[in-house]
């Protein structure tokens, strides 16, 4: 049964810098990006962002999902929580992206990449740096309790001042995409 379901990545960002970002993962990895997914709130429902994945050649495939902001579930989360209780659809872990959201509710991640690079035990804040507490995140509410194997916190995607930059190959989103994906068991097919 669970060798059809088709294998995403979920990153809780989709503003232009981090569509950028995902996109160049996406190929880094040898996966494909859902690039309509992109949207600062998700422009697209949970249920189209599903056919979309269904007509995607191959996995993995990376989505982003974005609430700008909004207070409470949004559009991103919304599509997120479809997309996570979807039977067809097997969620490999989620990039949860922190933000400096007013109000937005602190969630605990598995582990967090921090703007070096560095793998660590706690939360990042939107700048990728060490923070106390959970993950503070506008589009990452809807994690708790969804039973997602892997949950990866990382600063402001693409940006970081710079150290998840395009220029440099987006390293620190590059790092949570291919650590949820070795963790996972995932093999990246060969091209």
């Amino acid at each position: 049964m669970g060798k059809n379901k088709r294998k995403v990545i979920l990153i809780t960002d989709g503003d232009k810098a981090a569509r950028k970002a995902v996109e160049k993962v996406a190929r880094q990895v040898g996966g494909r990006c859902i690039s309509l997914s992109a949207g600062n709130p998700t422009p697209v429902s949970g249920e189209d962002i599903v056919k979309l994945v269904k007509r995607t050649p191959y996995d993995p495939i990376l989505i982003m999902l974005d609430d700008k902001g909004a207070i409470g579930q949004g559009k991103g989360e919304q599509a997120m929580d479809y997309i996570i209780n979807h039977p067809d659809i097997e969620v490999l872990g989620v990039v949860a992206v922190a933000s400096n959201t007013e109000y937005a509710k602190e969630i605990d991640v598995d582990i967090s990449i921090d703007r070096y690079g560095h793998i660590i035990s706690g939360s990042v804040d939107k700048e990728g740096l060490p923070s106390t507490g959970g993950l503070a995140g506008d589009t990452v509410e809807v994690l708790e309790g969804e039973g997602v194997p892997l949950i990866v916190g990382t600063g402001d995607t693409g940006k970081m001042e710079g150290f998840d930059s395009l220029k440099m190959g987006s390293p620190i989103t590059l790092k949570a995409v291919e650590e949820i994906l070795a963790r996972s068991g995932f093999h990246v097919r060969e091209s």
